[in-house]
């Protein structure tokens, strides 16, 4: 675990074997990674001697995506800098390039292959929103480009993609809403309603979350999907029955602060207990005219907004090098809000990429089923600077990792924590295994 206190002296390493490297990897070969950051880390004696290693950032500038987009590129361009000011990856510059994929799964298909083409990018990594990974995922598997997902949904550790494509930087949605079902049933009540976009990524909500309910001693009254470039929802708010004990809601996109007031101003004070995914106010601000219904209602979040009273020193450098103040907004610009509950995933899937370069021995081109394969041997992966989410397992066959999960209520206008998952609380089994496939 890294120190942010502590000037680290890395001599110059002696050549090591792929077989060794891999060996390492889990939770004591994280050292590389962890090293890479620490303030006053000495850059290595033959750093950026070599050709730069290109990555390809597919980035939602524009679309449905686009707040997620702006804040992606930013923490992704911060961990950039962090990265090359330490000596780069194994010796080498990064240089990364940025390509709109217009949060569209076609362009998102043609920003891959323009990736691998004309870049000619090492590999690509960046893409959030879930059907633009299930659209271009298979590009990358044909192009043999290896593709490193920031979204949540199940597409990975599903099996149904390919070799190529990981997850390694951020829980998926199965994983979350297992690990938190059982709070919801115990605290809020057993009768649930949920409202969720119609694509996706909401079909996951609603296919996991309903049996994990069930097993929790509850059940799912009522399904009210949504389209996710909808702008107006009054219509749908009828739908949701008067026995209603929890409002399970998950929105998306540039209506989501339409959403939340419009549902307060249905709701009135008679309304049931409110269980929702930051998503629905991700990059929106709690003070904003309207939202004041939301006081005592729950949400989860992938890592918390704001600065909690327990705040660690891997959180107390990140905001910092990011560029977010201890309310989770811009610190040039308070009305900007970040997407501060997804964003982390970039940061943490380049030093997981980082990480996996270095110990497969990662050259080029001719090196990519050995970086695939280091990457599928990381293991744990412990909090630190790297990491400042927090500790997190990775399942090499599933290509998909799991951490921690938060579920925060607003208390004076702000989200305070008041129950984090463990990591066992969100595995779970499933046939896949990547491993198996062929490269």
């Amino acid at each position: 675990m890294t120190d942010a206190k502590k000037t680290l002296i890395v001599p110059k390493r002696a050549p090591i074997s792929r077989r060794t490297a891999l060996q390492g990897l889990g939770a004591a070969g994280l050292g590389a990674a962890a090293i890479g950051t620490a303030p006053g880390f000495v850059r290595y004696a033959e750093a950026q001697t070599s050709e730069p290693l290109k990555f390809g950032f597919q980035v939602h500038r524009t679309g449905i995506g686009a707040a997620y987009g702006r804040w992606y590129e930013r923490t992704t361009r911060a961990a950039l800098a962090e990265i090359n000011a330490a000596g780069g990856i194994a010796g080498r510059k990064v240089e990364i390039i940025f390509e709109d994929d217009g949060t569209d799964p076609r362009r998102g298909a043609e920003v891959v292959e323009k990736f691998a083409t004309q870049h000619k990018v090492d590999l690509a990594f960046g893409t959030l929103f879930s059907h633009v990974v299930v659209g271009a995922a298979p590009r990358a598997g044909e192009l043999k480009l290896p593709y490193y997902v920031v979204s949540e949904g199940y597409h990975v550790s599903s099996g149904k993609l390919n070799r190529y494509t990981f997850q390694p930087g951020i829980t998926d949605v199965r994983s979350q809403v297992s690990s938190m079902a059982p709070w919801v049933a115990d605290k809020l009540g057993k009768k649930v309603t949920m409202i969720f976009p119609n694509y996706a990524f909401g079909h996951d909500h609603r296919d996991f979350f309903t049996p994990a309910i069930k097993a929790a001693g509850g059940e799912v009254i009522q399904l009210i999907p949504v389209p996710p470039t909808e702008t107006s929802y009054t219509k749908y708010f009828p739908q949701i029955p008067s026995n209603t004990d929890v409002l399970y809601h998950v929105m998306i996109g540039p209506g989501v602060l339409t959403f939340v007031k419009e549902l307060g101003e249905h709701l009135g004070s008679k309304r049931p207990q409110i269980f929702g995914f930051i998503d629905s106010l991700e990059a929106v601000p709690l003070s904003s005219p309207g939202l004041e219904f939301l006081e005592g209602t729950y949400f989860w979040e992938g890592y918390p907004r704001y600065a909690q009273a327990n705040q660690t020193p891997f959180d107390k450098l990140y905001r910092e090098k990011v560029g977010v103040n201890a309310d989770g907004a811009s610190v040039s610009d308070p009305k900007d809000i970040s997407t501060y509950a997804h964003m982390f995933g970039c940061w943490e899937t380049l030093y997981i990429i980082k990480q996996a370069i270095e110990a497969s021995g990662y050259k080029g081109p001719a090196d990519k089923a050995k970086l695939i394969e280091a990457t599928e041997a990381i293991t744990t992966i412990p909090e630190g600077n790297e990491h400042p989410q927090g500790d997190k397992v990775f399942d090499g066959k599933k290509h998909q990792v799991f951490g921690h999960q938060n579920i925060s209520v607003v208390e004076k206008g702000k989200l305070k924590v008041v129950h984090r998952t463990s990591i066992q609380d969100g595995r779970y089994e499933n046939d896949t295994d990547y491993t198996k496939m062929a490269l």
